[in-house]
């Protein structure tokens, strides 16, 4: 077995663990990245197909970080352009402006269902919020029951997989409290009446927070990633892809190499100082040896991850629909979401008389979705497509499916407890760094994962 000595080592080469190595490499430090694919980018990388590019999932490149802009920018310069923002959520068979519009919401829910929320909403405000224990409890309180049932539940449950009586009240608590949705809803359905109709200053209340821009790199997010990892490498990093982790060697409460295996079989080990990690903290622990005490073996077991599958499309009209993206809030489809990717930027889109989209599926390794197989899920996923009615006339020319384990960390009623656990045994190892959504098991956005990789640099 081959040994490489180095000072810093880093485990995955998604946002954090290059964020991390760019971070550290412009510091005179030569990191070496280990990432068990291909590509580099994890979630945020560019899957290209026959001159087509597909996100994995949608991603906007949006940041309070100053910090984290700042890296944006230095790495991608006039390729980081200014997109407009569209979204909308397809529900009961009608596309709802998300943000929501007062005009909108009260369209297309009708008078009755509307008053009917705000009836629910004025009761949700005289509750007590004593007990909040789970997602559906925090929700509720805070907008109502009907809202919830209308814009919260159906969504939620496709992409979490429980019910949102088991999901905990961390999630809502970190994700809503900023979560464009909820505060449109709020203000545009309490707007009075003599407003919707007309009759006031302004048929339609903007929410000035509301994000209506973001940037986006011109060739899809891989474009951002490949560049940072071509950064590092030219400060004299090192980034090793097809490089599985199989083995954290520790001893005295601290790492002190790790083991890898490459596609072709071969075994190596890179001896170093300091440890970032970046992979999911589950395996994280599985991997480690001599193994972690059966506790917390256990806990590492017990947290559950949610997997991705994404359709990707291309069909033969140039325009289907103005939207980046649409939410899919309909029960009977499992369908959970649609990216418009010549939306998000033309140079997606090689042919200008096409469109690419990308239907994206929210499942578990035991469900048949995960095993479906690819014809299978594209013949779905055309089927489910022309039920929302948003494909039209359009044909289908061609697909191909990207399947994304343990995508999603699932904040399951009591993972906190797990997560304790797991979190007391890793703080013994004063050279290793968890980071990164991957390895904080957190369900953040990128720039939270970067900004995490930026703090323990």
């Amino acid at each position: 077995m081959g040994v490489l000595r180095m000072r810093v080592v880093i485990l995955g080469a998604g946002p954090a663990g290059l964020a991390a190595a760019h971070a550290l490499a412009k510091r005179g430090e030569r990191p070496v990245v280990l990432e068990r694919s291909h590509d580099v980018g994890g979630m945020c990388r560019t899957l290209s197909y026959k001159g087509y590019l597909f996100d994995v999932g949608g991603h906007r490149f949006f940041t309070k970080y100053d910090e984290v802009q700042a890296l944006w920018e230095s790495v991608l310069g006039e390729d980081f352009m200014v997109r407009p923002r569209l979204s909308r959520i397809f529900y009961d068979g009608k596309l709802f402006d998300y943000p929501l519009s007062a005009r909108n919401a009260l369209t297309n829910l009708g008078l009755v269902e509307s008053a009917r929320c705000m009836v629910s909403y004025a009761q949700a405000k005289l509750r007590s919020r004593d007990d909040e224990q789970t997602f559906e409890q925090w929700v509720s309180n805070r907008f109502g029951d009907r809202l919830f049932d209308i814009f919260f539940r159906t969504y939620t449950e496709k992409v979490w997989g429980i019910p949102v009586s088991e999901i905990g009240a961390q999630w809502a608590a970190q994700r809503i409290k900023n979560m464009e949705l909820s505060t449109a809803v709020r203000q545009a359905l309490s707007q009075p009446i003599k407003r919707v109709l007309g009759k006031g200053d302004s048929a339609q209340t903007e929410v000035a927070s509301l994000i209506e821009r973001f940037h986006y790199p011109r060739r899809g997010p891989g474009q951002m990633y490949d560049a940072m990892a071509g950064a590092v490498r030219t400060l004299g990093g090192e980034i090793r892809t097809e490089h599985e982790v199989v083995e954290i060697r520790h001893k005295n409460n601290r790492i002190w190499a790790v083991n890898t295996r490459s596609a072709d079989g071969q075994e190596k080990q890179v001896r170093g100082q300091s440890f970032c990690s970046s992979i999911p903290l589950t395996v994280l622990i599985q991997r480690m040896r001599p193994a972690a005490p059966a506790a917390v073996l256990a806990a590492a077991k017990a947290l559950q991850f949610r997997n991705l599958v994404v359709v990707n499309l291309i069909l033969d009209k140039p325009e289907l629909f103005p939207d980046n993206w649409i939410y899919v809030h309909a029960n009977d489809l499992q369908l959970g979401r649609i990216q418009n990717y010549k939306n998000w930027s033309p140079e997606m889109v090689p042919d200008p008389s096409t469109t690419s989209l990308g239907l994206e599926y929210f499942c578990s390794d035991h469900e048949p979705l995960w095993a479906m197989s690819d014809e299978d899920l594209i013949a779905l996923g055309e089927r489910e497509l022309t039920q929302t009615g948003l494909k039209g006339d359009a044909r289908v020319l061609d697909g191909n499916v990207l399947r994304v384990p343990k995508a999603y960390p699932v904040y399951a009623r009591g993972y906190e407890q797990h997560l304790n656990i797991i979190i007391d045994w890793v703080k013994r190892f004063k050279n290793l760094h968890p980071m990164g959504r991957y390895g904080m098991f957190k369900y953040n956005n990128s720039d939270h994962s970067i900004m995490t990789a930026l703090l323990t640099v």
